[in-house]
């Protein structure tokens, strides 16, 4: 049995617009700025809750449930830099910006978007970005908190 290990297998792009988030498209995912290289490596964070439903009767003699609303917890970390191209995360990810966070997962970082590729798309919007307060021997951060704003597709697939 072998496991799949995460270290440069995961690439993350802010995209302004898709088309179709089911099936978002090379060109669509190329165009999109890619912001992998920025998060800090626990950065990623998208997080889904699901609520419970209380299924219970009065003729019940054991609580039940069954699965409700599904939420998400998101919120990215990333280092600031020292040229415009660097800190672009820091002056585009403002609050109020809406878009679409793509991941991918399990492929190397450097291989070219490709049709068939599994992705999960998060129609976004940016909270309040919030500075990370300095430490030493630590690079200086950010933390921007995004709200998904429709359902992703968290089984889309490159079209």
């Amino acid at each position: 049995m072998a496991d799949l290990i995460s270290d440069g297998k995961t690439r993350v792009v802010w995209a302004a617009s898709i088309a179709n988030i089911n099936a978002p498209t090379v060109a669509e995912l190329t165009a999109a700025a890619d912001y992998t290289a920025r998060i800090t490596p626990d950065g990623l964070k998208v997080d889904p809750t699901t609520a419970d439903v209380d299924t219970n009767s009065l003729a019940s003699r054991y609580d039940t449930k069954t699965v409700g609303r599904v939420g998400y917890d998101a919120e990215l970390t990333f280092k600031r830099g020292t040229t415009p191209a660097d800190d672009a995360p820091y002056k585009t990810l403002k609050y109020g910006t809406n878009g679409y966070l793509v991941v991918r997962r399990g492929i190397d970082f450097e291989t070219a978007w490709a049709a068939g590729q599994d992705v999960e798309v998060y129609p976004m919007v940016c909270g309040e970005r919030a500075n990370s307060a300095p430490a030493a021997n630590e690079v200086a951060k950010f933390v921007s908190p995004m709200k998904v704003t429709t359902q992703p597709a968290t089984d889309a697939v490159v079209a």
